[in-house]
């Protein structure tokens, strides 16, 4: 996928839903790698917002961003849209504390920006999920599960104890977002607009911006005592709405309502996710611990994606006979038993470390560890291998090392470990200069890692 911006600014007036306060934000063009920031333009010297799950201040009823100094609410339904649309890099200016909930959905966001999308020049990661993710809210008793997919594939399952219609609604790779999802409007209900109202929220809501829905336990007196609190002007039309039953865009529209929402703050976690998540009672507070465990798992995957993958009951390329055909070095000093891979820019091979490696007797004794210089011994001589393959007649050329730089340990190696050693050029061969990246991995983990530096010597005119 390539990063995504627009071809222009856009912007939208409104007012906020929690706030009640008139407020305009704007979505201007930005470069590659720009990421998703938000700023407010209100606030003198304001730092931009990064969209990010770690600036989450505060999930009732909404998601709200801060940097201990801004903070910007109802973020959810803007975010939905642009991560809908595969947009990724744009500077959100807002004029106030929040968002604009203009009809309650993310379709005004969406059809103002689907005609202005602008592909950049530059390639942009994914997050595949590879194995399933359980996640539980004890609070609120919200269950998620992800499990690993080709497309982003969402479902959505509601428990109430009144009717609400279809309870169930689904999003994947066919599903037209803009149509079928971006409309859905947001929701409450009557007995949690009087415990909303006597918090000091919803101060902008009303029936042109939320499907409001009669509650068993909330009476219309009650009810209206709390519109008078939010000082409406239009009382007995909401009533009569309420009492007669909203008019839906769709039979499901309450639990695609919560497909957007979820969509929205897992934007937050600022990779394109592809996954099948199917979530029973999702909410803010609950949608966002959820898409903290899925960034722990995608940086955790990200961090161990380099790592070969290595069966030891697979043929090998080289066994070690074949590899002292190439290399000058022999025992106690050959240090790679074996070439699991080898390609035009990148080698990897295997060196098991056991206890009667001669050098333990007086390396560390009783506390065995495999020295750090041979582990970048072992890596020089695997990328000889590498240099070696691209001339003829490897056995008549010797790799010498020049220089090793950004050496870093970062685990002991210890006997019983299996070290691989992964080396890759860092740039095409020229005149015999070899340039490698160097990397050891025992298991998923980096032992040490590297930049070497060779040159190819060709033994016969020395």
């Amino acid at each position: 996928m390539k990063h995504k911006t627009i071809s222009k600014a856009v912007s939208w007036s409104g007012f906020g839903l929690h706030s009640g306060l008139g407020c305009e934000v704007t979505v201007e063009v930005a470069e590659a790698g720009h990421g998703i920031k938000l700023i407010r333009e209100d606030i003198v010297d304001a730092a931009p917002i990064k969209c990010d799950l770690k600036f989450v201040s505060d999930t009732n009823r909404s998601t709200t961003l801060s940097n201990g100094i801004s903070t910007i609410g109802t973020v959810e339904h803007l975010l939905a849209a642009l991560y809908a649309l595969d947009i990724s890099d744009v500077l959100i200016k807002v004029s106030g504390p929040e968002i604009p909930i203009l009809d309650g959905s993310a379709k005004p966001f969406c059809d103002s920006l689907l005609p202005l999308l602008t592909d950049l020049d530059k390639d942009r990661a994914e997050f595949v999920l590879n194995k399933m993710v359980e996640y539980k809210d004890p609070d609120t008793g919200a269950e998620y599960i992800a499990i690993p997919s080709e497309e982003l594939v969402i479902e959505t399952v509601l428990e109430y104890d009144q009717y609400i219609g279809d309870r169930h609604a689904s999003f994947n790779g066919t599903t037209n977002f803009v149509s079928d999802v971006a409309s859905a409007r947001t929701y409450v209900f009557t007995d949690e607009v009087i415990h909303l109202a006597k918090a000091g929220l919803i101060k902008g809501g009303n029936i042109d911006n939320a499907i409001i829905l009669k509650s068993d336990e909330a009476t219309d007196e009650d009810f209206r005592t709390a519109l008078d609190q939010l000082d409406l002007d239009n009382i007995d039309q909401i009533l009569n709405v309420v009492n007669n039953g909203p008019v839906l865009h769709f039979p499901n529209e309450l639990s695609r309502h919560k497909l957007l929402d979820l969509v929205g703050d897992l934007a937050l976690i600022g990779v394109t996710l592809k996954a099948k998540i199917i979530a029973k009672k999702p909410g803010h507070k609950a949608n966002v611990a959820f898409g903290k465990l899925l960034k722990e798992v995608y940086l955790k995957q990200k961090k161990v994606a380099g790592v070969p993958s290595y069966d030891p009951t697979q043929e090998p390329v080289f066994n070690t006979e074949q590899v002292k055909s190439y290399l000058p070095h022999r025992y106690p000093f050959l240090m790679v038993d074996k070439i699991i891979k080898l390609e035009e820019n990148r080698v990897v091979g295997i060196k098991n470390i056991t206890f009667n490696e001669n050098f333990f007797m007086g390396h560390f004794p009783g506390n065995p560890v495999f020295p750090g210089v041979l582990q970048m011994e072992a890596l020089a001589q695997t990328g000889g291998i590498l240099a070696l393959s691209t001339v003829d007649n490897p056995s008549d050329w010797d790799t010498y090392f020049l220089k090793m730089d950004n050496v870093k340990f970062k685990r002991k190696v210890l006997p019983g470990d299996t070290l691989i050693l992964k080396m890759e050029l860092s740039a095409p061969i020229r005149r015999g200069i070899v340039q490698m990246k160097g990397t050891t991995y025992v298991g998923d983990q980096v032992a040490s890692e590297g930049d070497l530096t060779a040159q190819i010597v060709d033994r016969t005119k020395l």
